[in-house]
């Protein structure tokens, strides 16, 4: 095997092969008409393509129209600011018509090339069927897509496209002020006056100055927090694995593991996306692992903290104090607990509720949809172009092992390690110029970032999101002698300069390293740091390094059996005989506390680690 060349991912920007394509030019509308607005308070605007402002036409029921044209028609389903809507009526026909329900909004989709939305309307895949293929771009008023379903735009052949930016110091701005206001008890101090009461004793507060702030999360929002902290006289310590060190010290901010920021923080701010991996990271534990009285600021996602085990942790005294922007469930109950508990203050997803921010939203969603439409590829592109069925029926099993092997491998980096530099290695026995790697990259950037982020990564972005995460990645093509029937014989992905949180993983020179291919379609991993192994990438997978001696598979497989956990397939790959092994156990579903504690506690087991795929 020769190494034939190295790549290094540094530009942004990227250059689409022949067998790639974005969704072609949008079709003309011509004899558009809507149907009357169903309520007087929707308001009904249209917008001639020719005009460079909204003119509204009708606030009233009744019936509004579009003229015969050969623009683009852009359905704007909830409140966008006017400049928003002048700059998409440069392009194309305009209707703004909000409050519709689903029905109605699947009534009209197939009459419009582009729907922009907030967060309010649902884009389902049933807009998307019902759009009959016209519809060629969703824009989201905003950073968070929940309310768009990714799967089937991108099926459909649907671009979707977010407004990541605009948000950014409306939502630090809010932060600071829901921290200065729960410190001082301005929300309950303001309630006590107007029921006529005086208490000044009762509404004693805590001052800020000198206080450790953790900001959990260092994007765009909590860097801005942490600056801002600063200038209050906050000591200010983040965790984020992928936050650029140099950012951080030229804010004066230590980048610190996930348990040391919540164990030394008297103020915690909530500035990470909501993911599988951060859905209700704080929890009882994590709440226990608290300094007591310590205070909480979300203005992030309501999901990443456990409601109920915030209640929990106010009524002890373990928080003195949180201050919440958004919930779980918005709006909340009425007879939400959380709400009404007397230390608690709430607003109702205020965070981008700026006239600075709204506008900025409108203009950075406008641009992004104007782009779509011109047929130009877009950095804030949340799903993949479309791609020639041939090219991913070839490449869907390898795809699917980039990303998982991605997943993997970060999931091996210690706590405040940060993950900046990964060397891609493809294994392969045909021509250089008879695979195109960059879907592979993407897939694996997609696996390395998103679990921690809310960036959506793809072919589109990928390269975009890794640079500006600081994250370099390498590619490596090595040459086998064989048939090039396959595009690929295996995939390496290493990531140097980073402790493991399972020291087998490491290989000898001191790199994470994962291996996996292919094998009747169904990709496998078959190489952790420098053990042999072979399991499929399904479910989870539960590592373990152990001391090479009979019967240790029986007494894995019977602590994972008595805690009710499915094996689904499970290898050792050993140095020699009698010496280290490491045995990878593929389950069907992930194992409880006491399932892994009991593996823990068997002798022969030196170190293991649940890896959630």
């Amino acid at each position: 095997m020769t190494s034939l060349r190295t790549v290094t991912v540094q530009n942004p920007s990227i250059s689409l092969s022949s067998r790639a394509r974005l969704p072609s030019a949008f079709s003309s509308s011509t004899n558009l008409r809507f149907s009357p607005a169903a309520a007087p308070h929707r308001r009904l605007i249209t917008v001639a393509a020719s005009n460079k402002s909204a003119v509204l036409v009708d606030e009233r029921p009744g019936e509004a129209g579009i003229a015969a044209s050969n623009k683009p028609t852009v359905l704007v389903a909830e409140k966008l600011g006017q400049a928003g809507i002048a700059l998409l009526s440069k392009l194309a026909n305009v209707v703004c018509e909000y409050n519709l329900s689903p029905e109605e909004l699947c009534a009209k989709i197939s009459l419009c090339d582009a729907l922009i939305v907030r967060s309010g309307t649902k884009v389902t895949r049933e807009v998307f069927e019902a759009s009959k293929g016209r519809l060629k771009v969703v824009g989201r008023a905003g950073v968070g897509i929940d309310n768009v379903d990714l799967a089937a735009a991108t099926e459909f052949g649907c671009l979707v496209v977010n407004a990541p930016t605009a948000n950014t110091v409306a939502a630090a701005e809010h932060g600071i002020a829901l921290l200065a206001a729960m410190a001082r008890n301005v929300a309950q101090a303001d309630a006590s006056i107007k029921a006529g009461k005086w208490q000044r004793n009762k509404y004693v507060g805590v001052s800020l100055v000198g206080k450790t702030l953790a900001v959990m999360g260092f994007g765009k929002v909590g860097s801005e927090v942490a600056r801002r902290a600063k200038g209050l006289g906050m000591h200010v310590v983040a965790h984020d694995p992928y936050a650029p060190a140099d950012r951080a010290r030229a804010i004066g901010v230590d980048l610190v593991s996930f348990e040391e920021a919540l164990s030394t923080a008297d103020f915690i701010s909530l500035h990470m996306p909501l993911t599988p991996a951060t859905s209700k990271v704080l929890n009882d534990e994590t709440f226990a692992k608290m300094k007591k009285g310590v205070r909480i600021v979300n203005v992030a996602r309501g999901g990443v903290i456990d409601e109920e085990a915030l209640v929990r942790a106010l009524d002890s005294g373990i928080v003195a104090q949180a201050a919440l922007d958004v919930f779980t469930e918005e709006p909340p109950p009425t007879d939400s607990k959380l709400v009404q508990h007397e230390r608690v203050t709430v607003t109702p997803h205020l965070g981008a509720s700026t006239v600075e921010a709204q506008e900025g939203v409108a203009i950075e969603i406008a641009e992004a949809v104007v782009g779509a439409l011109n047929g130009e590829l877009a950095a804030t592109a949340v799903n993949a172009p479309m791609v020639p069925a041939e090219v991913l029926t070839e490449l869907k099993p390898f795809v699917e092992l980039a990303e998982k092997l991605g997943r993997l491998a970060v999931q091996l980096v210690a706590g405040g390690s940060g993950v900046k530099t990964v060397k891609v290695s493809y294994a392969s026995s045909r021509a250089p110029d008879d695979l195109d790697t960059r879907l592979l990259r993407a897939m694996i950037t997609k696996g390395l970032i998103e679990p921690i982020s809310s960036v959506f990564v793809n072919l589109v972005n990928a390269d975009y999101t890794a640079k500006q995460r600081g994250l370099r990645i390498t590619e490596e093509r090595i040459i086998l002698d064989g048939s090039p029937e396959n595009p690929l014989e295996s995939i390496q992905v290493q990531i140097a300069n980073v402790e493991s949180k399972f020291a087998s993983a490491l290989s000898d020179s001191g790199e994470i390293k994962v291996e996996g291919r292919v094998k009747d379609g169904v990709p496998y991993l078959s190489k952790v740091g420098s053990f042999e192994v072979d399991v499929s990438l399904e479910g989870s997978i539960i590592l373990c390094r152990q001391v090479d001696q009979p019967g240790m598979i029986g007494k894995v497989g019977n602590a994972l059996g008595e805690e009710n956990v499915n094996v689904s397939f499970m290898t050792v790959g050993r140095i020699a005989p009698r010496k280290q092994a490491v045995m990878a156990i593929g389950v069907d579903e992930p194992p409880s506390k006491q399932a892994l504690k009991r593996i823990g506690d068997i002798p022969a087991i030196e170190e293991f680690v649940f890896l959630k795929l």
